[in-house]
């Protein structure tokens, strides 16, 4: 059975369309977890007239808005064997459960399973930005690219993974207070080597509005999240009897210098902008990235921005025979 642990907050317009979507579903096995967390709304009004039409869906109640809570609740209160994240304001498309359903029960434990979105609003056409991780994903999706991709942005959407409760729990679950929730889950898979399958399809349907939490909580600012790559790529993939680079002198690169300087002892800092090189930034000379050359068995974190950028940074890196995952990764 697959648990779908969904905290629902003042999402009541939205609410009987998102648990339509589930009752829908093609696969049948499944309970919703839904733990009301503070509505003001009639939202829990709207719950228990689900409840009472449909034994799998079970309610709870807490007064205060609390989203670590809310997850928590609904994850211990919870029975299934497969564990999956739903937002009360989003929909799945008919097949979503018995599609992933169906891949994690031939992958089996040690694995989570993934796949693609699309936003959609009822408000306002869909922003670049909506659209640009859209695409992102699918992509990452179809290629399984999730772990050398994992420092650009989450790899795994919120609400599209599913997992044993069994890898769940060895990951610790919702028991982490570190935001964006979601991308800090995203990471503790990561560290557990917990093997990432991606769907090449459309697996959940985002929908964009005016009070959704990536717009109005704080923590979603600034949604570079560099705290947070930062702290688990040294957890993780830093290995510290390699000289670290960071290439690129511009915001990214000023920022994450400032992160990793309080545990590095040395950084070599890189660019090929001609105007800054030479320069002392934060009591480190930027020197001509050509210097990565001479350096024995470097660790290479790329902040670059632009894409264009990008392509010909990982053209000298492929020239000089270094390997993404070993060698360099992305930061964006």
């Amino acid at each position: 059975m697959v648990s779908i642990i969904m905290p629902v907050n003042n999402s009541a317009i939205y609410l009987s369309e998102c648990i339509d979507s589930i009752i829908n579903q093609s696969y049948k096995d499944w309970e919703i977890i839904a733990v009301n967390n503070g509505s003001k709304d009639n939202s829990l009004e709207i719950l228990k007239k689900f409840e009472l039409k449909d034994r799998r869906i079970k309610v709870y109640h807490i007064e205060q808005a609390d989203l670590l809570k809310a997850l928590r609740m609904g994850y211990n209160k919870s029975k299934g064997n497969y564990i999956h994240r739903m937002d009360s304001d989003d929909k799945m498309p008919k097949y979503k459960l018995s599609i992933m359903v169906k891949e994690l029960d031939n992958y089996g434990d040690g694995f989570v399973i993934t796949g693609g979105t699309k936003s959609f609003s009822d408000e306002k056409k869909i922003g670049n930005g909506f659209k640009r991780y859209d695409d992102w994903i699918c992509k990452v999706s179809k290629n399984n690219s999730h772990t050398s991709e994992i420092y650009r942005e989450c790899v795994i959407p919120s609400n599209c993974w599913l997992i044993s409760r069994k890898d769940f729990d060895l990951t610790g679950g919702f028991n982490s207070n570190v935001f964006p929730e979601d991308y800090d889950l995203c990471f503790r898979f990561y560290e557990r080597k917990i093997q990432i399958i991606g769907i090449d399809k459309i697996l959940h349907f985002w929908r964009d509005h005016s009070n959704r939490i990536s717009r109005n909580w704080k923590c979603y600012l600034d949604n570079r999240f560099f705290n947070l790559k930062t702290n688990y790529f040294s957890k993780i993939d830093r290995d510290y009897s390699r000289p670290l680079v960071i290439w690129g002198a511009g915001k990214n690169g000023k920022d994450l210098i400032k992160l990793f300087k309080k545990n590095e002892d040395e950084i070599n800092w890189v660019c090929d902008n001609r105007k800054k090189i030479g320069k002392d930034i934060y009591g480190i000379k930027v020197q001509d990235f050509s210097i990565i050359k001479g350096l024995k068995s470097p660790q290479i974190i790329i902040a670059v921005a632009s894409p264009k950028d990008q392509k010909k940074i990982e053209q000298f890196i492929f020239s000089i025979k270094k390997i993404s995952e070993i060698d360099y990764w992305f930061f964006s």
